[in-house]
């Protein structure tokens, strides 16, 4: 078995093997892995295991009740794994819009008039929304930080610059889902808590890119979506257990107050708990590494990152030599996401020319609002490609061949 030191190589047919929806004549070639990832075997076993084993509310009289126990602690260690938290600071939910809604209503109880709250232009609109609803409903003033539309970057210092004593919160992206810049999340923290405000990270898009390791980020809250690393459909966040402690949402009589289930309302889905721990399993086996499974989770993203990195530069250079083409991911630090627009072209029906061709690329804003604007890309946006670790040459070849098969305007 290979150690993190001599991984060199990765295995992306051994990979690509446990992906169904890959396989046969039929297959697209996928490349929208940003708004969510296709499954593999494994994980759609265990969650067909524990749906169909003997199952109950938690609890440790029966075997049933003991089995949706283990869920959840399995669930809990393998996602603390994955993030480089605690097990007791990790909440589950329908979706990390769901949670984040119900984390800004429960923040918000301590805001008011005065108050100020800082989000930014490069956030998905599930990390803008939340906060700025919440901040007028308690009469608190709402700040953007803006990046650069040239390079894409967003500096420390766009956020210093809307901080003040007032701040009580900042929202900011790890990764955008659109243009795939990795902002400098530590040292926004650092400038973020030396105010005395929280830091909340978007880390949907970063968590399928990146080894997270949320203590040396210093968040205080990180947000992600096991479907977009191979899982099932549902959300996570992350923090101290002693943060969840000092917050207290609503909930039913019934509910227990400890934590972190004091912020799981109602019964957990214990088969997409199964589904997650799964799939933090399969990626920690990507690079068939050894040693612990935060070790082989780290060995697993080495090589994933330049396997992926070695794609997207074939994927750039094509794209460079297109007519009237335009990169919007410019950033030094980021993800394998493209967001390309053409002179005259409607990226929809370009996004249609591929389907045609077999290679999934959609195409839009992706709810990233505030990014798109500030891009001057209006509502329309571009072409989006996003690479994920079952994306191999062959795909690329598919891609290149589609796009080169347009009937580009002349």
């Amino acid at each position: 078995m290979a150690t993190l030191a001599d991984v060199t190589t990765y295995d992306v047919a051994r990979v690509r093997a446990h992906f169904p929806s890959l396989q046969g004549p039929d297959a697209a070639a996928h490349f929208d892995a940003p708004g969510g990832t296709q499954t593999p075997d494994v994980v759609g076993r265990a969650v067909y295991d524990a749906m169909t084993g003997p199952l109950s509310n938690r609890g440790t009289v029966t075997a049933a009740e003991r089995n949706a126990d283990a869920v959840v602690v399995e669930c809990r260690a393998a996602l603390a794994d994955l993030l480089g938290g605690e097990p007791g600071g990790v909440v589950f939910g329908r979706s990390m819009t769901q949670l984040t809604m119900d984390l800004a209503r429960t923040l918000a109880q301590g805001w008011g008039p005065g108050d100020e709250v800082v989000v930014t232009r490069l956030d998905h609109d599930a990390d803008v929304r939340p906060w700025v609803i919440a901040a007028e409903r308690a009469g608190a003033s709402v700040r953007f930080a803006a990046f650069d539309p040239e390079t894409g970057e967003l500096p420390v210092s766009a956020v210093e610059e809307v901080l003040s004593e007032r701040t009580r919160l900042v929202a900011v992206t790890a990764a955008s889902n659109l243009i795939g810049t990795q902002p400098d999340v530590a040292a926004i923290a650092e400038a973020v808590h030396a105010v005395g405000a929280l830091l909340f990270v978007d880390g949907v898009h970063h968590t399928a890119h990146a080894l997270v390791d949320v203590a040396a980020l210093g968040v205080d809250v990180y947000a992600c979506s096991p479907y977009k690393f191979l899982g099932p459909h549902c959300g996570v966040l992350h923090a101290r257990p002693e943060l969840w402690e000092g917050l207290h949402p609503d909930k039913l009589a019934p509910s227990t107050d400890a934590v972190p289930e004091r912020f799981e309302l109602g019964t957990l889905p214990y088969e997409l708990m199964a589904g997650t721990t799964a799939a933090v399993d399969f990626l920690a086996d990507l690079a068939q590494a050894s040693g612990t499974r935060r070790e082989r989770l780290a060995a697993s993203w080495a090589a994933v990152h330049g396997h992926e990195k070695r794609l997207r530069t074939r994927i750039e250079e094509h794209l460079a030599g297109l007519p009237g083409v335009t990169l919007w991911s410019r950033a030094a630090r980021r993800t394998p996401t493209l967001l390309a627009t053409f002179d005259g072209v409607d990226p929809q029906q370009l996004r249609q020319h591929l389907a045609e061709c077999g290679v999934n690329a959609p195409a839009g804003s992706f709810y990233a609002y505030e990014t798109v604007r500030h891009l001057g890309l209006g509502d329309v946006g571009g072409l989006r490609i996003g690479l994920a670790p079952y994306n191999d040459d062959a795909d690329v070849d598919r891609l290149l061949g589609g796009l080169d098969s347009f009937a580009w305007p002349t």
